[in-house]
């Protein structure tokens, strides 16, 4: 089994409807754990959470709401990395060029070192 199958997450809508149709008798619990690849007590859990009301619609519409607000979150993070990105590209070939000026008279030796002493 993936690492990632261990720790994957479900909708609340889905826990609501599995719930609903086991409380409704449309589906055992030994059934719904099967077919889903579910774990009987995780499923318990759901089911308690259901009767006690915490995967009630609104909980369910919050959740998802909030995992918008996190996603939109790092987007929003994201452009703002990739728009100072894109300001410093901008600005990187005026950089090179103002660089390159200043190197190249002494790369291409046009000024006399400094102790060549005697060539004149």
């Amino acid at each position: 089994m993936s690492s990632s199958n261990k720790s994957r997450r479900h909708a609340p809508q889905f826990k609501i409807q599995l719930c609903q149709d086991i409380r409704s008798g449309a589906i055992a619990r030994h059934n719904a754990a099967r077919q889903h690849t579910l774990p009987s007590n995780l499923i318990q859990l759901w089911l308690s959470q259901y009767d006690r009301g915490e995967l009630d619609n609104e909980a369910a519409e919050a959740s998802v709401v909030l995992q918008c607000e996190a996603q939109i979150a790092a987007l929003e993070r994201k452009v703002g990395q990739l728009t100072m990105e894109l300001d410093l590209a901008k600005k990187a070939p005026r950089l090179r060029l103002v660089g390159g000026r200043e190197n190249s008279p002494a790369i291409a030796g046009s000024q006399p070192a400094e102790g060549d002493g005697g060539v004149a």
